[in-house]
């Protein structure tokens, strides 16, 4: 049973990151754009919400808890939102190619992130803002004694988890109940017929993909201040949990709430490896763990086959996912 615990613990964290960048992905592909560049956009999201922490607590005697959370969140969406203008800036405007962008904007978060995490910041392989982590990973005191396994399973983590959950459902809302939404979901079906009606479709796609990567930005910032302890370290773990929130878009079919479960399933395939052993009694040989890593990604693969069979229509990406809108041919 402890194990049990432990396996949840390690998965609902892990989740709420690829949360966090799958949510802003499906905004953005509401849209009809494809933003290939969502781990480029974490990691300059989570460098600029990190960076800026760091800063203020380095040249602050006593930084203030609750200011290092807004200036994080500040700077991490403030930078998130750049990348995604520029990635608009091509698609919409210039009509470059949505999946060479984002590759290109993918390449170039990691390396820009990287470059400055490492010449800026003491010029070490990692820095710490502890007062920041503390911040963000604040949990409900007395949480355990007086609610037990429940505490312990659902309300002991920051406030990011819970404020993921919350967006979710807000998107669902969003898209499904104000007319905000629905004409975001007729520009991403069928621009032509969406700007014949009068809605403004090149303001529609900047904003749902400027917004979208702020979001994705979140993941990100909570990947490095509460997951990674409030530590900056030159990985590319980052840079497969972009991919992983984007096979999350496709997994839970373009749909905000199915992103909740969606998100924490993938947390636990992706963890899996290691609590084979002790909760099922199953040993797990070394060379294998990168195989049963793989799971989230071969599950993407199998809903994709079944969608693709059934051929629902909620069930299908938006129709012109992908594709530029040259109003002249209208």
């Amino acid at each position: 049973m402890e194990n049990l615990v432990a396996w949840i613990l390690r998965a609902i964290p892990f989740g709420t990151i690829i949360m966090f960048g799958g949510m802003g992905e499906t905004l953005t592909e509401k849209s009809g754009n494809l933003n290939l560049g969502v781990p480029g956009i974490m990691y300059l999201g989570g460098f600029a919400g990190f960076a800026s922490a760091y800063f203020y607590e380095t040249s602050t005697p006593n930084p203030v808890p609750a200011l290092c959370v807004v200036i994080a969140l500040l700077s991490c969406v403030g930078a998130a939102m750049l990348g995604g203008l520029i990635f608009s800036f091509l698609t919409i405007t210039l009509r470059a190619n949505q999946n060479v962008t984002g590759l290109a904007l993918t390449i170039f978060g990691q390396g820009v992130a990287n470059f400055f995490g490492v010449r800026i910041l003491d010029g070490a392989t990692y820095s710490a803002a502890p007062v920041t982590y503390s911040a963000f990973s604040a949990k409900l005191p007395g949480v355990t004694e007086h609610f037990g396994l429940f505490g312990r399973l659902v309300l002991n983590y920051g406030f990011l988890v819970y404020a993921a959950v919350i967006l979710a459902v807000a998107l669902h809302f969003f898209f499904k109940r104000t007319r905000t939404g629905l004409n975001l979901r007729a520009v991403g079906e069928s621009p032509a017929t969406a700007d014949a009606a009068g809605v403004h479709v090149i303001r529609y796609k900047y904003l749902a993909t400027c917004i979208g990567a702020g979001i994705s930005g979140i993941g990100g910032l909570y990947y490095v201040l509460d997951y990674s302890q409030g530590i900056w370290a030159t990985t590319g773990q980052m840079e497969a949990l972009g991919w992983l929130a984007v096979a999350l878009v496709i997994f839970t079919t373009w749909k905000p709430l199915n992103a909740i479960w969606g998100a924490y399933l993938f947390g636990m395939l992706y963890w899996l490896y290691m609590f084979l052993p002790d909760v099922l009694g199953i040993h797990v040989a070394s060379y294998m763990t990168d195989l049963i890593q793989m799971v989230p990604y071969v599950v993407t693969i199998l809903v994709l086959i079944v969608a693709s069979f059934r051929k629902k229509k909620e069930n299908q990406p938006p129709a012109s996912l992908g594709l530029s809108y040259f109003r002249e041919e209208r």
